[in-house]
């Protein structure tokens, strides 16, 4: 039916219509609507020996790193992390704020505020150049969850919707 009504105000732009509504492909959800669970996140103190044991038991590869307001400085790559441990560049008692990857926080790249508000098109837009993406409220003080693309992937599988 949308389809119809774009053709017949804009005649020709029915066959690029998927390129050009992506949102369309999750019906205007919102971030909210992919019922992640509640952030699992690092304090910057942490030993390595901790977090590697935390991130397997909850089967997560990346971990954001929180400094002790609750602000994120950056994320932790659980791979990466247990191979400079094996490799003994790592040492066990660590912290991992030796090893995390920071956030850039430079005035020519600014924030890209992921709220539970935040559509679904933006979130997948986003996660075209990232490898995750930080939920937080409204004022960045807290992180609610942590999105991917599998999370983008699953919702359309569970709707049904088609890409």
């Amino acid at each position: 039916m949308a389809t119809a009504l774009l053709t017949s105000i804009t005649p020709g732009l029915a066959p690029r219509l998927p390129s050009l509504l992506p949102m369309d492909k999750y019906r205007g959800a919102v971030v909210e609507d992919l019922q992640l669970p509640p952030a699992f996140s690092l304090p910057s103190h942490e030993s390595i020996s901790r977090a590697i044991q935390l991130a397997y038991d909850r089967d997560f590869s990346h971990i954001p790193v929180l400094n002790i307001n609750r602000r994120p400085l950056g994320y932790v790559d659980v791979a990466a992390l247990k191979d400079k441990w094996e490799a003994g560049i790592a040492q066990p008692n660590d912290s991992v704020v030796k090893y995390m990857t920071k956030f850039n926080r430079k005035a020519s790249e600014p924030y890209t505020l992921i709220t539970p508000d935040t559509p679904l098109a933006d979130l997948a837009e986003f996660l075209r150049d990232n490898l995750f993406a930080l939920v937080t409220d409204y004022d960045r003080k807290f992180v609610l969850a942590v999105a991917t693309s599998q999370d983008l992937d699953n919702f359309v599988s569970r709707r049904g919707i088609s890409g």
